[in-house]
């Protein structure tokens, strides 16, 4: 007489699919561009737990390298296409992408979601590093970590052969050091500097130098200062230590390459961006590093760079509260208590808070930190050459021009750090494709 339980059972699983069906649809995607650098990658390794909070979210992920990351974005903007929800910009996009329009205002999504920005505190944001993020008092971006330049070594290395490290470097005592380190038959290079092409890439650390021996891209009328005395001085410098003194295959050494070489104890030294001290501190070279200021050249400004990698929300997407959400959860203070929880705190994401460096926990476990502010707030994209520029910047010159000459100069400093090119020759093409970009500008 009983009756049977399969309609009774089948109605429960239909109710159940239905639901998880109703979930799945409410979801929405956020599509999200970020560059392959470590800090990143952990990012999308906890964004699940962002996920968990926020079960009406779905993240997108498209992890690229440097230079495919700024070239995608870019062009994504320039054409509103309206590929990605998040992008990873840095301290040279920002105020220009909001001047013109293609990034939603934070300041104005805080004020129209103020439960998603409520416990942020903007306030705590370093000043040298938020300043470079807004344009007309407006900040278009959160900071993910700031950073700046300087000279990280193997002090055992340097020990071993009765070497000293300066506190303040010349380059020309980073050479002297390097070269008598190296060491490629006991697989030892004396120094890991960037050769792969890139205005961010290869250019970042070369542009420091032209700095320090006294050169610029441009004058103060835009008028570009490539083939010179001072820029000719530098790259023949610049590659003459690494043919010298570092890696094989110069031209694919960017940050993620010098950075193993370096953690895995086959290179003495590496000057580069400051957040990898961070990495470092937990390799297995760990207890060997030590640091130092950036060198200077003939002078002594613009040495060390400026920098950030920042989250912002394209002004073209369709989900801009589900965006500002993720924004504010993977910049916040929450966000580096989680990454110290989970990966160490010498591992959280540097150079974006006050607080971050008022820690104990932090300053312990990162005895670099006192360094890194220092040269971030020391660091002054007003006054990074001898002379005046036509617009700010230390390791990039920022007016939208200089992507492009940047990008064309890159390719030909690489090829003469490959031996391909003399650097007169170099030198010579890269003044005139600078030339004629910033004629056909209308600089002058």
């Amino acid at each position: 007489m009983h009756a049977n339980p399969r309609p009774r059972w089948s109605w429960l699983i239909a109710a159940a699919a239905a639901l998880v069906f109703g979930v799945a649809a409410a979801q929405t995607t956020v599509t999200i561009a970020t560059v392959n650098n470590p800090d990143m990658v952990v990012m999308q390794e906890l964004s699940s737990l962002f996920e968990a909070e926020n079960p009406d979210i779905r993240l997108n992920w498209l992890v690229l390298d440097e230079g495919t990351l700024r070239s995608r974005v870019t062009t994504d903007a320039a054409t509103g296409a309206a590929s990605f929800d998040i992008v990873t910009i840095g301290a040279y996009e920002t105020p220009m992408w909001g001047a013109i329009g293609w990034l939603e205002s934070i300041d104005a999504l805080a004020a129209e979601f103020p439960e998603v920005a409520a416990g942020y505190d903007f306030d705590d944001l370093l000043p040298a590093i938020a300043d470079g993020l807004r344009y007309d008092g407006e900040i278009f971006a959160v900071p993910f970590y700031g950073e700046s330049s300087f000279t990280m070594y193997n002090k055992r290395l340097l020990d071993e052969a009765g070497l000293t490290m300066p506190e303040q470097p010349t380059w020309e005592e980073i050479a002297e050091i390097a070269c008598a380190v190296h060491d490629p038959a006991a697989g030892i290079t004396g120094i890991a500097l960037r050769g792969k092409p890139g205005w961010g890439d290869n250019m970042g650390p070369i542009t420091t130098v032209v700095n320090t021996f006294g050169g610029q891209w441009f004058d103060a009328e835009g008028v570009p200062q490539i083939d010179t005395p001072e820029w000719n001085a530098a790259i023949s410098f610049y590659a003459d230590l690494v043919q010298r003194c570092g890696p094989a295959g110069v031209t694919g050494v960017s940050f993620p390459e010098a950075l193993a070489l370096m953690s895995q104890g086959r290179t003495a030294m590496w000057v580069d961006a400051t957040v990898a001290a961070g990495f470092l501190a937990n390799s297995p070279v760990g207890p060997d590093m030590a640091y130092a200021l950036a060198p200077v050249g003939p002078v002594a400004k613009g040495n060390q760079w400026l920098w950030s990698w920042n989250l912002a929300i394209p002004s073209t997407t369709r989900v801009s509260e589900e965006a500002f959400r993720f924004l504010m959860w993977a910049t916040s203070k929450d966000y580096i208590e989680l990454v110290a929880s989970e990966r160490g705190w010498a591992a959280v994401p540097p150079g974006t808070r006050v607080s971050t460096y008022e820690r104990p926990e932090y300053l312990e476990a990162a005895p670099f930190a006192p360094m890194v502010l220092g040269a971030i707030q020391a660091a002054d994209p007003f006054d990074a050459t001898v002379n005046p520029q036509v617009a700010p910047g230390i390791q990039f010159v920022q007016i939208p021009e200089f992507q492009g000459i940047g990008t064309d100069v890159a390719q030909i400093v690489a090829e003469i750090l490959a031996g391909n090119v003399d650097v007169a020759t170099g030198l010579q093409r890269a003044q005139r494709i600078a030339a004629e970009a910033m004629q056909d500008a209308g600089y002058y």
